[in-house]
């Protein structure tokens, strides 16, 4: 891990820089893909999972019976567990529930919004080097609660042609309507545009590779609504003399167990911690199953010292991390001047871990940087809000004018006669 000193604020933005994901570099490969996926449905997805996933399929489509078969296969405490997560993460969307309010903006002119869930949604679970369970629940639970008719989840089989018990469980439990041993580019390609087997979804949610968040990009231009742009996982531990440097350390590694590409950050105002959380970083690291990923994750990741709290708090703005661990004395003072973050974890107890499974928030959440304007997802995600407005003869009376004038003098006069011809017959 690099150790930087009490760095000049001209030197922030290249230090908070993230690993690269040059994904444009792949788009001519991505979009070929793509293409074929569109023009030859099942069979491109079947010749693709064979070449990328090493599997021959006979069927894209999970059955019944091995939904049955991946229940019997999960331990009853993992069901326990994963049971109270889904009630969590239930209880807190469903407090996001939109209430929609008519407004009178005038005498006789009322508006209002009425929240419409998203029809078809796709869900992309990796499979890569952990089967992310846990995303299937922040996606298909919401997803479920917004009223979506239909909940598509692809992800990618292995050699054996199974997927790992637990995700079949979990998206049995959340309700999803249809699973797909699909991954990478052509499950997301199969989801944007429908093959034989897979449904044409609206909108795509969920994680992945390079590959993927380049599809996700591309299919996004015109075709298909994406979640949000998405990177390498991060996590920045935001502490002070009060922080126990086990507890920074294992913070630190459990993002760094992610991926090669996580970055995990401290920015503290005490050099006695730093140096003890580099010794426990060292020490924790020889414990960890995941020991050579998360070394290679160590190697983007950063102990920052600052002078002060206001210094720190100010770099962690400019940083905008995808989660924030606040550790110190005063937490709930430094919470309030976080603008840029996509999941705030609060004090000493409250590790990262807690968000990523089972305290109810969603860890699907923006990266390398764009919590300074995207949220992460919620309820919200998983509907859409159309406006309403209706005017009586009063409250075209009392509009009208302005709408003429305005209309007039933007040179367009059909707005104009829309109104002028309707205000006619009111006198």
């Amino acid at each position: 891990m690099e150790i930087l000193k009490y760095p000049n604020p001209e030197e922030w933005a290249e230090i908070l820089k993230r690993p690269a994901l040059q994904t444009e570099n792949l788009f001519g490969t991505v979009q070929s893909i793509i293409d074929q996926v569109r023009s030859e449905g099942d069979k491109a997805v079947l010749e693709y999972e064979s070449q990328f996933d090493k599997v021959t399929l006979s069927s894209l489509t999970v059955s019944p019976e091995e939904i049955e078969e991946a229940e019997n296969n999960v331990s009853i405490e993992l069901k326990s567990a994963i049971y109270l997560a889904k009630r969590n993460i239930e209880t807190f969307h469903a407090s996001q529930r939109f209430e929609g309010k008519k407004v009178e903006t005038m005498e006789g002119v009322t508006c209002w919004q009425k929240a419409v869930p998203i029809e078809k949604v796709g869900l992309y679970i990796p499979g890569g080097t952990a089967p992310l369970f846990s995303t299937v629940l922040m996606l298909a639970v919401p997803a479920k609660i917004a009223g979506c008719k239909e909940i598509v989840l692809c992800t990618p089989p292995n050699k054996e042609g199974k997927i790992h018990p637990a995700i079949l469980f979990a998206a049995q439990l959340a309700g999803v309507s249809k699973i797909f041993k699909i991954g990478g580019v052509q499950a997301i390609a199969s989801m944007a545009y429908g093959t034989e087997s897979v449904p044409k979804v609206y909108k795509i949610f969920g994680p992945g590779n390079q590959y993927v968040t380049a599809a996700k990009q591309l299919v996004s231009l015109r075709d298909v609504a994406i979640d949000m742009p998405a990177g390498p996982s991060e996590v920045e531990v935001l502490a002070d003399e009060t922080a126990n440097p086990v507890f920074v350390a294992a913070d630190l590694l459990s993002q760094a167990e992610h991926g090669a590409d996580s970055q995990a950050v401290l920015v503290t105002t005490s050099e006695k911690l730093l140096k003890e959380v580099m010794y426990e970083v060292e020490r924790q690291l020889g414990y960890l199953p995941r020991r050579e990923l998360a070394e290679k994750s160590l190697k983007n990741s950063k102990l920052i010292l600052v002078r002060d709290m206001d210094e720190a708090i100010k770099l962690t703005n400019k940083y905008a991390p995808e989660h924030l661990i606040i550790e110190t004395h005063d937490y709930s003072a430094v919470a309030n001047e976080v603008v840029n973050a996509g999941s705030v974890f609060l004090g000493h107890l409250t590790p990262e871990s807690a968000g990523d499974y089972a305290s109810g928030t969603n860890h699907t959440l923006p990266t390398n940087g764009y919590a300074k304007a995207y949220s992460g997802v919620s309820l919200d995600s998983f509907i859409k809000k159309i406006t309403f407005q209706e005017i009586l003869p009063q409250g075209l009376s009392l509009i009208g004018p302005a709408i003429e004038v305005m209309a007039a003098n933007e040179e367009l006069d059909a707005h104009k006669n829309a109104v002028t011809v309707r205000l006619n017959t009111l006198k």
